[in-house]
């Protein structure tokens, strides 16, 4: 049967000094974890207290500064106890795990952000760009000093919010010191929408590396974090996709290597990362399609290909051997990562396309184009690899509305719920 605690007054000297001597006083800093104090003839010493299987070991943690002043190290005041305590818990539970406690002092925002970063490339993290950028340019010059052991939901919760009606960083060329921001309009209800979506995302990556310094016994608590709550519906976007003239405008716009890059792009609705891992062995001109190998899901998928298709890709493949890419830069060096971000802007700024579209958007194009024409939703959820319809029909039902009218108006039964009246209407005198 667990043991009840009482809970001791133990935050001042003169409370301290009113508790009897020679027995140890615990109070609750949280569950299975208690500091204690006890009090001898020449002073006091603060104590832990760890629950593990019903036993409560325990240890010494440091002098109180009953007599004399804390110094931090071995003369501790209330504050200081508590962070020694947990401290120690933290390290007892590492050495019940097995895991390595090489780190000395604070365990800083930064410090859990970067153990995060290596667990996620480890487990094959699919983005790893996007969370460095994420990691680089809004969590650490904010937050990254911070002890993880003194995060509060406020400070949290202010710098969340505060995301969200910051200036939008803008793209500079390459080697400027410093980044350009572009200030957006509060009263444009689609500019909040995108700024706190975009904060929700910075959000997340924040949780993700906290939830995994917690289950990693570097933090005790998870209080701070998991009463911050995102916005609530801000993820639906307004789907931004090119016309047909618009497509003809961004492609003579490019250069000759990225525009077969987005010219495939809009015929298949393949993602920017799943084209360029493409080899030429993966293209069935027999078949007429391509072969997808890994998409952002870990999934593979064969992706249709119209006759303007098939001609593309034949061109494309023209004398390659199949282990070769399908697409190279001018350079001949692959497409990394990013590449594709400013050529792109580019292009769109010389095709006078407002606003940019992004490499996403090209999906977007295509899937847009099919639904328009009335396209099962599963059809267009299979060509872009979605696992089922849901989120297909959350980003582009909305597109064919004539389509969805017009299954409702031939398969509604009438129900003959007209009712009679003797209202004429009023008709203009020719």
């Amino acid at each position: 049967m667990a043991r009840t605690v009482r809970d001791a007054t133990l935050e001042t000297r003169a409370a301290r000094m009113q508790l009897p001597t020679g027995r140890k006083h615990w109070r609750s800093i949280e569950q299975g974890l208690h500091l204690g104090y006890r009090r001898g003839p020449r002073g006091g010493a603060w104590l832990g207290r760890r629950c593990v299987d019903g036993k409560y070991p325990e240890t010494v943690l440091g002098i109180a500064d009953d007599a004399t002043d804390a110094d931090g190290t071995t003369v501790l005041d209330y504050r200081a106890a508590l962070k020694a305590a947990r401290e120690w818990w933290q390290a007892e539970e590492r050495k019940a795990l097995g895991i390595s406690d090489t780190h000395r002092g604070a365990y800083t925002i930064a410090d859990a952000l970067a153990d995060y970063e290596k667990h996620y490339e480890a487990r094959g993290g699919k983005d790893l760009t996007n969370l460095r950028s994420i990691v680089n340019s809004h969590i650490v010059p904010a937050l990254g000093a911070l002890d993880t052991a003194k995060l509060t939901t406020r400070r949290l919760r202010d710098w969340h919010h505060g995301l969200a009606t910051a200036p939008k960083m803008v793209r500079t060329a390459k080697g400027a010191k410093e980044r350009k921001t572009q200030e957006f309009d509060p009263r444009d209800p689609e500019a909040v929408r995108r700024r706190r979506s975009r904060a929700n995302r910075i959000l997340t990556v924040l949780k993700a590396a906290l939830n995994h310094a917690h289950a990693e016994h570097h933090i005790s608590i998870d209080d701070a974090w998991a009463r911050v709550q995102p916005f609530h519906d801000v993820d639906q976007a307004r789907i931004h996709y090119l016309s047909t003239a618009e497509c003809t405008r961004l492609l003579n716009t490019c250069e000759p290597d990225f525009r077969s890059l987005v010219k495939a792009a809009l015929l298949t609705g393949a993602r920017y990362g799943e084209l360029v891992r493409l080899k030429v062995r993966d293209i069935n001109l027999e078949s007429g399609s391509i072969f997808i190998a890994e998409s952002k899901n870990g999934k593979s998928r064969h992706v249709p290909l119209t006759d303007e298709g098939i001609d593309h890709f034949r061109s494309l493949a023209l004398g390659k051997a199949g282990p070769a890419p399908v697409f190279l830069r001018a350079d001949g060096a692959t497409w990394k990562a990013s590449h594709q971000a400013r050529p792109l802007a580019t292009a769109c700024e010389q095709a006078k396309i407002e606003p940019a579209i992004t490499f996403h958007g090209l999906r977007d194009t295509y899937a847009s184009m099919l639904a328009m024409r009335g396209v099962p939703m599963a059809v267009i959820a299979a060509a872009l690899g979605h696992a089922d319809t849901r989120i297909t029909e959350k980003h582009y039902a909305h597109l064919a509305p004539s389509y969805v009218a017009d299954t409702i108006r031939a398969n509604m039964p009438r129900l003959g719920l007209e009712e009679e009246t003797n209202v004429a209407s009023i008709r203009k005198a020719g």
